[in-house]
């Protein structure tokens, strides 16, 4: 077992039903952000943590997203008949990305400062985390309705609760993922499981961060990675 990881999985089989007549030729990952497909500024930052392997996992409109990520050196992995949800996903494709732990990214936000994987890799201590996930102040998100999901004490350790947003990087063990009898489930139920353990931490993105699972979160991304949001 690893106690650092070298692998990401990157979450893309999603509907992108928020995104409304926007997706309904293409997966919201292809959606054109700043000229680019939203995906590929994910895989930005995830490439320059030089992992051992990238993994995404495809569901709806999935031929044109495969095309488009193993020309990358992108590994895939569709989900049928059914959708799996990130915790089924993520189990899914464990014999792709190996031991844990490992690094999860959702595929439909954009970040502008430090790159998060590299932050969270530099944080992770393996002795007291189970999960350490990236998280964002309100003041600092676009395009992001709600209150927050977590709060996030002196020491680091999440509690749910308003203030802070998850940003959807995050490095997590797996061994849990084997105890939930669904095939498709949250992730939320193996953080709920190892926020009993007080074993989830936090670390608070010092940077800008966008949501771009909506058709407004666009004309936001793209003044945020063009400098005219402040």
């Amino acid at each position: 077992m690893r106690e650092y990881p070298d692998a990401i999985m990157m979450f893309a089989a999603g509907f992108g039903t928020r995104m409304k007549h926007l997706t309904q030729n293409q997966p919201k990952p292809m959606v054109p952000v700043a000229g680019r497909p939203l995906i590929d500024h994910a895989l930005d930052l995830a490439q320059a943590v030089s992992p051992a392997r990238i993994v995404a996992n495809l569901h709806y409109l999935p031929d044109q997203l495969d095309t488009h990520l193993r020309a990358q050196g992108v590994e895939t992995i569709t989900e049928t008949p059914d959708i799996l949800d990130t915790g089924g996903g993520l189990r899914n494709a464990l014999p792709l990305l190996g031991s844990d732990p490992v690094f999860t990214m959702n595929s439909d936000a954009i970040w502008a400062g430090p790159n998060p994987l590299e932050s969270l890799r530099a944080a992770w201590n393996p002795a007291r985390m189970d999960a350490l996930l990236m998280t964002v102040p309100l003041e600092n998100t676009l395009g992001h309705g709600g209150e927050g999901d977590f709060t996030i004490a002196t020491d680091g350790r999440l509690k749910r609760g308003p203030g802070q947003v998850y940003g959807g990087v995050q490095i997590i063990r797996t061994d849990l993922l084997a105890e939930i009898e669904a095939d498709a489930f949250s992730l939320n139920l193996i953080w709920d499981m190892m926020l009993h353990r007080e074993r989830v931490f936090g670390l608070s993105y010092e940077g800008r961060w966008c949501d771009v699972g909506h058709p407004g979160g666009i004309a936001l991304a793209e003044g945020l990675l063009a400098g005219t949001h402040v």
